[in-house]
Formats: C-alpha cells, structure tokens, sequence
C-alpha cells in the first residue's frame, strides 16, 4: 500500500503523453484526436480499463520490477499529413519527448517542495507535512517512472511509438510487412521483459538517460 503514490503519476504521465501525440497531430493538420475531445488532461476520455487501472494496480501492490502502462491511442489520420512519413515521426517522437518534459518539471517541483518543506520545517506528523512528503516521494518517482515510458515507447516494437518511426523510415513494402505485428508486440515485450540481456541493456540506458536528471536534483536541492 505504501506504494500507491506511484499510481497518480504514472497516470498523469500516460495522459500527458497521450496529449502529446493529438497535439502534433492537430499542428500539423489532424483534427481527428481535437474532434474525439482527447486533447484533454480529463483523466477519463483516455483511461484504458486494463492498462490505465488495473495492470499499474497490480504491479504496483505485488512490488514487481518494472511498471507497465498505458492509455487509450490517440485517433491519428494520417491522409491529413502533408508529409506522412515526416509528420508521423514527429507524431510519434513527440510522445517519449513529453515524457522527458514531465520528468525535468518533476525535478524542479521536486527541488522547490523540498525548500519550502526545509523551510517550514514541516513536520510528517501533521496533515500538511504528511502531505508535503507524499507529494515529494511522488515527484521523486515521477522521474524513474517518465524516463522508462520514454524509452520503453521508443523501443521499435509495434505498437509502439518506436516502431511508428521505424516504420516511416522502412520502404514501404517493409514497412507493411512489419506493422503486420500488430499487437503480438504486446506478447513479444512481455517476453522480452523477462529476458536478463534486455533487462541489462534497458536498465543501462534508463541510468544513461536519468543521470543527467539524477544530477540536477542534486544541484538543485
């Protein structure tokens, strides 16, 4: 239970992302997510039953070693692009880069909470100290958590946003052929999590990428 803090910042960040992808779309012509009303930070337009609740539940309270989620896909149509191939890259980047965005802006709400609760010599005993704590371990996690969907959608696995860009870089037969996979990439991720050289190469890039933030944090505070 004492983990249940991870579950509002894992779903503000699915969200996030989400938004991220309809808001691309919609500059560069694509009003089909703006016209499904999922440009909205309104938490229920994007729920997934499954993969916004109940998997980030049960993964959170059983304590397992990596976290999974997801939101409803943004609607994107992409016979509205000037340059498909182009714009859905940029579509599909967008996503991870918003979630880097939310694990920088996690760091400095993190490092001016952390002040103001040294200032107030805040108490966790109190309701507002208590508060201030939960708020600060949400922020805390909230960077580990935005660098893994940042790279975890970046791997070039349908449906993810990686394959999306792989896909637009692939002659177009190739590229056919492999957006085939459909959601059995689904299955092949959850294998692949399950794989020590893919646990070892993804836990290496995730301390890669989250140094930089790690070091901030320190500067910061």
């Amino acid at each position: 239970m004492e983990n249940l803090h991870i579950i509002p910042i894992l779903l503000f960040s699915v969200i996030v992302h989400e938004v991220a992808h309809g808001w691309m779309a919609l500059r560069l012509g694509d009003p089909t997510a703006r016209d499904a009303g999922r440009i909205t930070f309104n938490p229920l337009p994007h729920i997934d039953p499954v993969g916004s609740v109940l998997l980030p539940a049960v993964l959170v309270l059983t304590g397992a070693s990596f976290f999974l989620a997801w939101a409803k896909p943004v609607p994107v149509n992409s016979s509205y692009f000037q340059n498909p191939r182009r714009d859905d890259i940029l579509v599909s980047a967008i996503g991870p880069i918003s979630n880097l965005v939310v694990a920088f802006f996690c760091v400095i709400a993190f490092a001016a909470l952390y002040h103001i609760a040294q200032a107030g010599s805040l108490d966790g005993s109190t309701m507002p100290g208590y508060a201030t704590e939960v708020a600060l371990n949400m922020l805390s996690v909230g960077i580990p958590i935005n660098i893994v969907l940042a790279l975890f959608n970046l791997l070039p696995v349908p449906p993810l946003d990686g394959s999306h860009i792989l896909a637009s870089l692939l002659p177009d037969r190739v590229a056919n052929a492999y957006r085939q996979i459909g959601f059995m990439g689904i299955l092949i991720l959850l294998l692949a999590m399950r794989w020590e050289p893919f646990q070892l190469a993804f836990g290496t890039a995730r301390a890669w990428l989250q140094a930089p933030y790690n070091i901030l944090v320190q500067w910061l505070i």
